[in-house]
This record gives C-alpha cells, structure tokens and sequence, in this order.
C-alpha cells in the first residue's frame, strides 16, 4: 500500500477555519478547510492544520521552518496576506513574503500549493489591494508552473467583487460552507488527480 500523502495547511485564521459565532454554530467553533480536505482524501492523505489567528505573511515565513518544512509533507497550501492588506502592506511587499515560502518548500523537496485571499464585505476599499495580490499569486504560479486554487473568485460576488453573504457571515472570515468549498477546490484541482 501506497504511503500516505503528507500535506500541511499553512496560514492565519483562514486556515484555523475561524468563525463568527451563528444559530448554526452559537459558539463559533473553527471548522479548518484541512479537516474537509482530510474527509475528501480519506486514508491516501494525513492533513495537517498549522493556522495562527491574525498572523502576516512575515511572521508566517519565520514560522515556516518548524511547522511547514521540518514535518517534511509532501505539499503545503499556503493561504495568507489577507491580515497584511487589512494593515496596508503592498501586495507587491506581500507577494515577496509568499514567493520567500514557495521557494523554500521547493528547496526542501515539497511542492507547495497557493492559495489566493478571499475578497472582503463591508470595507470596499480593501477589495482592489486583494484582486492585486491574487493576479500576482496567478500570474507567479501559472509561469512556474505551480499548483493554485483561485479562493478569491470563488466566493466572490461577481457584480460587486465583495465576498459573497453566502460564503461569510462577518464579511472577513469564511462560513463552515466557504471552508467546506475550499477543500472541494483544492481536492478537486490539485489532490484528486495526485498534483
């Protein structure tokens, strides 16, 4: 029998699966993208979740070393950024900071996944820095080529561009739907037909 695929989840409080509390979930309990992910891929995968609430794409490359690369998986999905534009970082600045953590998960023999940042509800002026940063994460990962799921025109709104209600109840975190939907893209794009 096949080993296992090894792939850890890296990144801030989308991929902790933070949530708002609601009627359906009164305590807002996380529902992290990796633990759907790990039902999709059954026992050909172990899915590990290494999120950090409110974490920078910074701090998540000093953080890299010991939660990504030193468990030696097999593919990181890197998903961060969103609290670095909620801070006014570039998405030029951003970009170097993911590109820094694709790079070294090459060196070290792990394919790593991109993950583009959702859009936002409620602050419109936050939406074009993001729309940036995800044509840079497509452009990058379409010139190598590297695996990518392309989360922010997935649960967008297509007239507004702003998150869509569906997908997030505080207009900044996903729902257990939007959560559930970002593993079935990434099973779905990346994972089913083995990368």
């Amino acid at each position: 029998m096949a080993k296992p695929l090894r792939i850890i989840t890296f990144g801030d409080s989308l991929t902790v699966g933070f949530q708002s509390p609601t009627v359906e979930n009164p305590r807002g309990a996380s529902t992290p993208y990796g633990r759907f992910l790990q039902e999709l891929l059954g026992d050909s995968a172990e899915v590990l979740v290494r999120g950090v609430n409110g974490e920078l794409t910074c701090e998540m490359v000093m953080r890299m070393g010991r939660d990504g690369i030193s468990l030696r998986p097999d593919y990181i999905v890197i998903l961060g950024g969103a609290n670095d534009v909620g801070w006014g970082a570039q998405p030029q600045e951003i970009m170097t900071n993911l590109i820094a953590m694709y790079e070294r998960a090459r060196a070290a023999g792990i394919q790593p996944v991109a993950v583009t940042i959702p859009s936002i509800r409620g602050a419109d002026s936050l939406i074009p820095p993001r729309r940036v940063l995800g044509r840079l994460i497509l452009d990058y990962c379409k010139t190598l080529p590297q695996p990518f799921v392309d989360l922010f025109t997935a649960t967008a709104e297509p007239e507004t561009l702003r998150l869509a209600e569906e997908y997030s109840n505080d207009g900044l975190h996903l729902t257990t739907e939007g959560y559930r939907l970002l593993a079935r893209l990434l099973y779905e794009q990346v994972f089913k037909s083995g990368g």
